[in-house]
């Protein structure tokens, strides 16, 4: 049994700020029991521009977040999950990274494998990959007799990316988000659950929530799914506030048992007459 939390921020431009709010948030968490801790994608700060970002960010080595992570995970003896962070890399392009620690120790990075370019309604459109790199492979990470399949935001609408994780093993699927207000109360649950669902696992997402420095607005609604797609905890709404919820792995054992279809899948072709 893992008792599991989502932390839902409002991230500002300044990533010193944001890791003094890690801090704080880690701390009300970790006295509550918690042992896994799940922030959202860009805990460290959201800025509109290229630029703007890349004079405030920093290398794996010097960030902030990262270093807050690493001391609070060994502080607590806790599982610290960054969602992500920007982190600068050497070609002037950004990661846009997870990092996964336990008891201090750092278990895991993935940097996000989908970019975000997309034209929405109303004249809001995204190029993440103007900015961003892509990372190149898949992460699974065990951790407390559990194993956690790595995502972010936008790569929960790619669903093979969850279903090869299911297939190698993991029982906790993660998409840690700053969904667009827009996309979110359109799709946000029916993803969640539907990852979840359609793979016997829980899905564990902290968001990013509200109106944030840079004038986007983010949906919120941090989430922990079970296999079964029933909403185990929730922050509702767009402000920032922790859920909390027991994950028992053997959940997804029986969900898997129950409805076998990553064994029943079928290998076939597809014929267009």
């Amino acid at each position: 049994m893992i008792k599991a939390a989502v932390v839902q921020m409002r991230s500002s431009k300044d990533p010193l700020e944001m890791a003094l709010q890690l801090e704080q948030v880690i701390h009300a968490a970790a006295i509550k029991g918690v042992e896994y801790i799940q922030t959202p994608e860009m805990t460290g700060c959201i800025h509109s521009t290229r630029d703007e970002l890349y004079a405030v960010i920093f290398n794996d080595d010097d960030d902030p977040i990262v270093k807050m992570a690493s001391r609070l995970s060994a502080e607590h003896n806790i599982i610290i999950h960054i969602g992500s962070t920007a982190i600068a890399l050497d070609n002037g392009k950004v990661a846009n990274r997870a990092f996964f620690f336990q008891n201090g120790n750092l278990k895991a990075r993935y940097d996000k494998l989908h970019m975000f370019d997309v034209d929405l309604d109303y004249g809001e459109s995204w190029r993440e990959s103007s900015t961003y790199q892509a990372g190149r492979e898949a992460v699974i990470v065990e951790a407390s007799g559990a194993k956690f399949g790595l995502g972010i935001c936008y790569d929960v609408r790619f669903p093979n990316l969850f279903r090869d994780q299911a297939i190698a093993g993991a029982q906790i699927l993660t998409a840690p988000a700053a969904f667009t207000e827009q996309t979110g109360q359109a799709h946000w649950h029916v993803l969640q659950r539907a990852r979840a669902i359609e793979n016997g696992a829980f899905m564990i997402s902290a968001a990013q929530g509200g109106t944030h420095e840079d004038g986007r607005k983010t949906y919120g609604h941090s989430l922990i799914v079970s296999p079964w797609g029933d909403v185990l905890a929730e922050v509702k709404g767009n402000e920032t506030g922790i859920a909390i919820a027991d994950i028992d792995v053997q959940v997804s054992a029986k969900a898997r048992a129950k409805i076998p279809n990553l064994k029943n899948n079928s290998d076939y072709t597809v014929n267009s007459v």
